[in-house]
């Protein structure tokens, strides 16, 4: 067809290349491309590659006056020819040819038409499909990326148009995609201007998928069908593509326009779709870059620290689902920084927490103070959830570590080891983090199995978390408790031992357990006393519930599995003798629920160590105390005692001794089959540490001391229970008789060197030691003096009161010259 306005003898005079570029455009548009003709001009354009650029201007002009006069069926037409000789040609002429064509889609694609719109955005495709031989580092696709991320937020009125123009969108970023990402010398595309189109356009279409939260793992390929006709299908699709096509440099730009859509659409809470986004993200770009995903979720963090704390719970959830998915890879550099954010973000929930309490009206019910304080929660709830997820998922040499680096958070009272800045918080806030940060030590140490417990349980771990100053809540005793379980228990028999009672037959238990090595042994020398003072102790407690008997019974049992030869046994037996006596003498003013709550753990836990070490007569004589109990005293058994509604005995001093577990009964049986009992004479008596001194609880060093004291004025008997004594006139008047005085000093001293050549070392320098610290605080706090202890044991004790020099506190030297008692 000749171009109006042409006649037939300038039409004769006219290029050849614009008489077969006009010779395609028939007369009526609707017949179409003339073929006849098109194959013509591609065989001219293949045949003299030169003229394509000119062919390419003609078609360009031509296409341009027919979008303005809004003739659509020649439009169709030259856009049709323009693809096949774009298909037909590749050389290297092809270049200018191509610089008309795309001139021609961006005239479509401004154009108001959606079906011009459409057209443009498929020879787009079409033209990025073509790989070419060498690469244009002059063009660029700047206008595209803008023309085609504004058709993905088409408004249009008409439901079904407004969904084609968006896919054209989206199959028009796709192109971009395609063409532009894989020469790493054309890089553009990476360029945040156009990542912060090209990402929130995809996102904006992916939210109108359906039950996103229901897909978990790597979700599968959409359909051919799916594709073409869903946009949040398509946009996902694109979206996993130019995610696989990220590199190390430019991953970060890719990522961080997704917190951009997020937080402008506020989709953090609920935020299944961001949940729904970092999944595509972490299973589509490349497993070596996940801990960049991981670093910028938790910069986003720090950024929105001050943000509602649903807010901040979302991104938490998120961050757990990314650490879930790379924990199976490659994490990288940032497992410490990973916990260290988590915990800062934990101590700010419990600082905001705090401050709304604190905040709240007194005396009226505040519901917005309320609200707050249960969304605190929540974040907290999801930060102790994402460190025990993360910590479960290292390996063990990494889980050790984070073990170490959680218990070096926690607050102990006293020490200035921890490094996290408690200083807003209180004693309540205090209290609170200490909670928290055992819970996800919790979290963590759960399922962790060392080969010895030296591994386990570290000095440097074990003293802090056995510090009195995680004793003061009974929810701090049962936290460590079980920190401590998670350790000790290396084969799975914790499950077995839960809930405190009587079992019949141990054997049924079918418990795991192999013989005790040697490092084992070497641990529990070392640190046996401090396990079994935290054990005396928290038994005493006044806060205690029945739950913290249960673990307190669970630990016995567990140091009895994993860690107990001979020497171990007879210790743990001692200890259980020394609860009963607390429980009998009771110096604490424990109320009765709590001593018979001691009586029946000490039945539940000899009933278990007899059977354990199957010494007959042991489990003779333990087995005829509980039946009498059975009979006489119910509430001496955890079955009864742990039960509501419980009938408690007003006093324990009238009960008899048969319901009690004798020192000399059991003595006589493991004598019997070769156990060293001689240490069973000894009274068990838990060590005094520095940190008694410095903590804020009830004076541990007063009530240790009095069992000193007690230990150095009674007299050996049959049975530790005839301690208690009846008190008329006549033993008042033999107590205030000094008649007697000096043979009974004689005896005491004759006693007391009797313990010092027969006692164990370790039971003589805790008694010295807690002694020495009585003297030294009582001496102190009364006198206000200054001891100086003599540079070498020369037998006197010199005390320095301002300028005077006293001498006059007696020493007894023993037979073992290091060791003095006052």
């Amino acid at each position: 067809m000749q171009p109006s306005g042409v006649c037939c003898c300038c039409s004769a005079l006219r290029p050849r290349y614009k008489r077969l570029v006009d010779n395609i455009f028939p007369e009526d548009p609707k017949d179409g491309l003339v073929k006849a003709d098109m194959e013509k001009l591609t065989f001219y354009a293949v045949s003299a590659p030169e003229k394509l650029d000119r062919i390419g201007s003609y078609l360009a002009e031509r296409l341009s006056r027919d979008v303005v006069r809004h003739r659509s069926g020649y439009v169709l037409i030259a856009m049709e020819a323009l693809d096949q000789l774009l298909m037909a040609c590749h050389s290297q002429s092809i270049k200018p040819f191509v610089e008309s064509f795309l001139h021609m889609v961006a005239k479509l694609l401004e154009s108001g038409e959606p079906k011009l719109q459409v057209l443009g955005t498929n020879s787009f495709v079409k033209f990025a499909n073509i790989e070419e031989d060498t690469p244009s580092y002059h063009r660029r696709y700047d206008f595209f990326v803008s023309r085609f991320s504004a058709m993905c937020h088409s408004c249009h009125s008409d439901p079904e148009i407004r969904t084609e123009i968006r896919i054209a969108g989206i199959r028009g970023i796709q192109g971009v995609v395609r063409k532009t990402v894989n020469d790493e010398l054309r890089a553009t595309i990476w360029e945040p201007q156009h990542m912060d189109k090209i990402v929130p356009s995809l996102l904006f279409n992916m939210q109108k998928i359906e039950e996103v939260d229901s897909r978990i793992g790597p979700p599968s390929s959409p359909s051919a069908t799916d594709k073409e006709e869903n946009p949040a299908v398509l946009a996902e699709n694109c979206f996993r593509e130019l995610l696989g096509r990220a590199t190390f440099g430019n991953m970060n730009n890719a990522v961080r326009p997704v917190f951009a859509h997020l937080d402008h659409h506020k989709l953090w809470d609920p935020n299944e779709f961001a949940v729904h986004c970092f999944k595509i993200i972490m299973y589509s770009i490349q497993a070596q870059y996940s801990h960049h995903v991981i670093q910028e979720i938790l910069g986003h963090l720090d950024a929105r620290k001050k943000d509602a704390p649903r807010v901040r719970a979302g991104i938490i959830q998120v961050l757990l689902e990314a650490v879930a998915i790379a924990a199976k890879g490659s994490i990288g550099p940032t497992v410490l920084e990973v916990f260290n954010t988590l915990l800062k973000h934990l101590r700010l929930s419990v600082e905001f927490e705090a401050n709304d309490l604190q905040g709240g009206s007194v005396g009226s019910v505040n519901l917005n103070t309320s609200s707050k304080d249960n969304d605190e929660k929540i974040v907290q709830n999801a930060i102790i959830q994402t460190i025990g997820f993360f910590g479960s998922n290292l390996p063990d040499y990494q889980r050790s570590e984070i073990m170490m680096f959680i218990m070096g958070k926690v607050p102990v009272f006293g020490t200035s080891t921890h490094t996290l800045d408690i200083s807003q918080l209180g004693d309540l806030g205090t209290r609170r983090i200490q909670i928290m940060l055992l819970r996800s030590l919790l979290m963590v140490t759960s399922g962790y199995k060392a080969k010895t417990i030296v591994t386990a349980l570290p000095g440097s771990f074990l003293d802090p978390l056995l510090s009195p100053s995680l004793m003061e809540d009974y929810e701090l005793r049962q936290l460590v408790l079980e920190v401590m379980h998670n350790l000790m228990d290396r084969h799975d028999n914790r499950a077995k031992l839960r809930g405190i009672r009587i079992i019949p037959d141990v054997a049924d238990l079918k418990i795991k357990r192999e013989k005790i090595c040697r490092q084992d042994t070497s641990f529990m020398k070392k640190n046996g006393q401090q396990l079994y003072r935290h054990i005396y102790l928290g038994c005493k407690e006044e806060d205690n519930v029945q739950k913290n008997y249960e673990l307190l019974y669970t630990s016995l049992a567990l140091i009895t599995i994993e860690l107990a030869n001979e020497e171990v046994v007879i210790d743990l037996i001692r200890l259980a003798i020394a609860l009963q006596d607390s429980a009998i003498i009771n110096e604490d003013n424990l109320p009765m629920f709590h001593r018979c709550g001691i009586m029946a753990l000490v039945a539940a836990y000899l009933n278990f160590v007899s059977q354990m070490i199957a010494v007959p007569a042991f489990c003779q004589h333990v087995s005829k105390v509980i039946e009498i109990r059975t009979m006489e005293a119910p509430y001496f058994l955890p079955e009864h005692i742990f039960r509501d509604k419980c009938m408690l005995p007003k006093s324990l001093e009238k009960h008899e001794k048969d319901l009690y577990f004798l020192t000399n009964k059991i003595a006589e049986s493991l004598g019997g089959s070769g156990y060293s009992v001689e240490r069973l004479s000894v009274p068990y008596v838990p060590q005094v540490t520095d940190e008694d001194r410095l903590s804020r609880r009830k004076s541990i060093v007063d009530t240790v001391s009095i069992q000193v004291d007690i230990l150095s004025n009674n007299v050996p008997s049959d049975d530790v229970v005839s301690n208690t004594e009846e008190i008329t006139f006549e033993a008042l008047k033999k107590a205030i008789d000094t008649s007697g005085m000096e043979e009974q000093e004689k005896e005491k001293r004759r006693l007391v060197i009797e313990k010092f050549q027969k006692a164990p070392f370790e039971e003589i320098a805790a008694q010295c030691e807690s002694k020495a610290n009585l003297l030294h605080d009582r001496l102190a706090q009364i006198l206000e003096l200054t001891i100086r202890p003599p540079p070498s044991p020369s037998g006197t004790l010199t005390i320095t009161s301002g300028h005077a020099q006293y001498q006059s506190v007696p020493v007894y030297e023993m037979k073992f010259p290091d060791l003095c008692v006052y």
